[in-house]
C-alpha cells in the first residue's frame, strides 16, 4: 500500500464510493431475500455529497465551459445507463420481468432523465429503478453548468440559493407534478453540501485529525444506529451523517491519514457500474436460491456476491471500454475514478 501524497489520489473518496455502492447492494439483496437492511439506501446520500464535492474541485482546478462540462458529463454517465435501460426493456419484452409494465412515454422519459410515474408501480421511477438517482445527478449537472457562466465567487451562493428556494417551495406548495415533486425534495441540498465541503477543503479549512476521526465515527455510528434500531430516516437525518462522513474523510486525507488498499480502491473505481448492474444479478440469484432451496442467509450472501461480481464485470467489459472510446477525453479521464485529484501543492503554483 502507498500513501496518498505519492499518487495524488484521494483514496478516502474512493473508499466512500465503494462504501456507498456496497450499501445499496446490501439493501437490494436484503429486500429480495427476506431480510431488512433499509439503511443501505442511504448510500445514495453519500453519493450525492461526494458528487457535489467532486464537481466543485474539478471546475475550481480546471477551466471548463458550461457546454463542455455537460458534454463530458453526458459521455461519462449516459452510455452505460442507456445500455442498462435497454437490457431492462429487452428483458421485459422477452417476458423475463413479468412485473415490469412498459410504455413508450415512460421509456422515453427514463432515457432523457425526466421524472415520470412508472406504469408498473405509480412511483417516480425510471425503467431501471435505481436510475432515479441519476435524474437528480443530471439535474444537478444542468444547474451547475449554468452556474459556470457566473464568476467563480458567486457559484456556490447562487447554487445554494436556487436549491434552497426549490426546497422551500416543496414545503409550502402542494403539487403532484413529477418534476415539482422530485426537484423540490431536500435531498438536492446534499449536492450543495458537497460543494461547500470542497470549498473548505480547497481553502485548507479542515478539522484536525482527532476531529476528522470524530466526524467519521459520528457518520458511521449514526448510520449504524439507524440500521440496528430500525429507526425511520430520510435526507434530513442521512444528509448530515453523509456530510460528516465525507468531510471527516477528506480532512483526514489532507493530514495524510489514509493509505491505498487495492480491493476497496477497485470497488470505488467500479462503483457506478456496480450501482447500475447489481440488481440484474440479485434478481437471478434470489430466484435461483428459492429454486435451489437455499436458506435465506445463503440466498442473501449469494445475491450480494453475484451483484458485486456483475458490477465489476460491467466496469471492465462495458464502462472502461466506453470511456476509452470517448473523444475529447481529458475531462472523462479527470473524472473517471471520481477521486483522482492532484494534491493542493501539486495543482497550485
Amino acid at each position: 500500500m502507498t500513501a496518498q501524497n505519492k499518487s495524488g489520489t484521494l483514496y478516502g473518496i474512493q473508499y466512500l464510493r465503494a462504501f456507498a455502492a456496497l450499501a445499496v447492494v446490501l439493501f437490494h439483496a436484503a429486500e429480495r431475500t427476506g431480510h431488512a437492511f433499509a439503511i443501505g439506501a442511504a448510500g445514495v446520500d453519500v453519493f450525492f455529497v461526494i458528487s457535489g464535492f467532486i464537481m466543485w474541485v474539478i471546475v475550481e482546478r480546471r477551466t471548463v465551459s458550461p457546454g463542455r462540462f455537460l458534454i463530458e458529463r453526458i459521455r461519462r454517465i449516459v452510455p452505460v445507463y442507456w445500455l442498462a435501460t435497454g437490457v431492462m426493456v429487452a428483458g421485459a419484452l422477452a417476458g423475463l420481468f413479468p412485473n415490469l409494465v412498459l410504455s413508450g412515454s415512460h421509456v422515453a422519459a427514463s432515457l432523457l432523465f425526466l421524472p415520470a410515474r412508472s406504469p408498473s408501480s405509480g412511483e417516480l421511477w425510471p425503467v431501471l429503478v435505481q436510475g432515479w438517482t441519476l435524474n437528480y445527478e443530471m439535474f444537478f449537472y444542468l444547474v451547475f453548468a449554468a452556474c459556470l457562466a457566473l464568476p467563480s465567487r458567486m457559484r456556490l451562493t447562487v447554487m445554494a440559493a436556487a436549491f434552497g428556494l426549490l426546497v422551500i417551495l416543496g414545503l409550502v406548495v402542494e403539487s403532484d407534478a413529477p418534476l415539482f415533486l422530485m426537484y423540490t425534495r431536500p435531498i438536492i441540498l446534499e449536492f450543495v453540501a458537497g460543494m461547500l465541503i470542497a470549498r473548505l477543503w480547497l481553502n485548507g479549512h479542515v478539522p484536525r485529525r482527532p476531529l476528522a476521526l470524530a466526524l467519521i465515527g459520528l457518520g458511521l455510528a449514526g448510520f449504524a444506529t439507524i440500521g440496528i434500531l430500525r429507526l425511520p430516516f430520510d435526507e434530513w437525518t442521512c444528509g448530515p451523517l453523509a456530510c460528516a462522513l465525507v468531510y471527516g474523510t477528506v480532512a483526514l486525507e489532507k493530514h495524510g491519514g489514509i493509505v491505498r488498499f487495492s480491493l476497496p480502491a477497485m470497488l470505488g473505481d467500479a462503483s457506478y457500474s456496480i450501482y447500475l448492474w447489481h440488481t440484474f444479478a440479485i434478481s437471478v440469484a434470489a430466484k435461483a436460491a428459492v429454486l435451489g432451496g437455499l436458506s435465506p442467509a445463503l440466498a442473501f450472501a449469494l445475491s450480494v456476491c453475484v451483484g458485486i461480481a456483475l458490477g465489476l464485470a460491467g466496469y471492465h467489459l462495458v464502462e472502461q471500454p466506453l470511456l476509452r472510446g470517448g473523444k475529447g477525453g481529458w475531462f472523462v479521464r479527470r473524472t473517471k475514478a471520481a477521486g483522482e485529484f492532484r494534491s493542493e501543492r501539486q495543482a497550485r503554483p
